[in-house]
Parts: structure tokens; C-alpha cells; sequence
């Protein structure tokens, strides 16, 4: 390998960049404009998977010579085109059962979920962390923590022990 190489200037090729980093920044934005918000959303793993073939396809498109603008745009293209149609399918439930996570009860009132903490790969750290970043200062004031699709985990507390979770907001949580 010639690490000389690696320090050569040529013109041509940096205003070929340039002007490829243009044309695939207009496109990842005229695109996104199109398909919405929900592109580089924290969804889902499909969304997480179309967010890296975005940027993969960006990069490659972009650094290499071998692939042409036009090459880029179109792949690019097609992945929101995929990203759409997942999105419309997902309200079929064999799809979305395919597509995202479910959300998984972490803490049930002030009982820990050891074995859905093991499942989710959560640690009591984490718990606790996610607790205190809550504002929980005991555990009677929890109704709920849920490991959400997205990875995040949301605690439900309030300091009212008469008040309780509306169920709509546990449906299709996993206990």
C-alpha cells in the first residue's frame, strides 16, 4: 500500500465531492420532506435500519468515484420508498409484529420485573438512574416503568396514591 497516496491533491476529484455532497444534501432533504419527520425517528429497528442504509448510501455515494450521483439518489430513494410502505403496512398487526419491539413492563407499582429486566438487557443501575432522572424519591410514587420500542424507558409516577394508569396507556405492553 502507498501511503503517499493517501496525500495526493486532486482538484478534480475534490470538486467532484463537493458538488456529489451538493446533490446527495438536496436529495436527503427533498426526500425527508416527502416521506416526514419519522425518517430519523426513534422508532423502530426498521427506522434505526434505514437511518444507517441512509447514511451508508450518503458515504458511499459521496467518497466514491465509482458511484454516480444519480446511482445515489436513486438507492436513496428507494429506501424511503421502503421506509413509506413499511410505515403504512405497520397497521397491519403481522407486520408491525415483525417491524417493532414491544414495550416491556419494567416496574409494576413498586414490584421490580427481575426477569423482564433480564429480557430488556436493563440493569438495576439503569433502573435507578432512569428513577432519579424522574424525580422519584420513593418507590410508592411509581405506577409503572415500561422499556419503550425505542430503547427509552419511561417511568409513570405521581405523588397522588389514589391515582392509577388509565389502561389505554399499558395496551400492548408486554407484563
Amino acid at each position: 500500500m502507498d501511503i503517499h497516496k493517501w496525500f495526493i491533491y486532486d482538484e478534480n476529484e475534490f470538486i467532484a465531492i463537493v458538488l456529489t455532497a451538493i446533490g446527495i444534501y438536496l436529495a436527503v432533504i427533498i426526500f425527508t420532506r416527502l416521506a416526514g419527520k419519522r425518517s430519523f425517528s426513534k422508532m423502530s429497528s426498521f427506522d434505526f435500519a434505514m437511518t444507517v442504509a441512509i447514511g451508508s448510501m450518503i458515504a458511499t455515494t459521496v467518497l466514491s468515484s465509482g458511484v454516480k450521483l444519480w446511482d445515489g439518489i436513486i438507492g436513496i430513494g428507494a429506501v424511503y420508498i421502503l421506509q413509506i410502505g413499511v410505515a403504512l403496512l405497520r397497521r397491519f398487526k403481522v407486520v408491525k409484529k415483525v417491524v417493532d419491539n414491544s414495550p416491556l413492563l419494567l416496574m409494576e407499582g413498586e414490584n421490580i420485573l427481575e426477569d423482564n429486566l433480564r429480557k430488556a438487557r436493563v440493569s438495576e443501575a439503569d433502573l435507578r438512574s432512569k428513577l432519579r432522572e424522574a424525580n422519584v424519591l420513593k418507590f410508592d410514587q411509581v405506577r409503572a416503568v415500561i422499556f419503550e420500542t425505542t430503547g427509552d424507558i419511561s417511568v409513570l409516577h405521581t405523588d397522588d396514591p389514589q391515582v392509577q394508569i388509565e389502561e389505554w396507556l399499558l395496551k400492548d405492553v408486554e407484563r
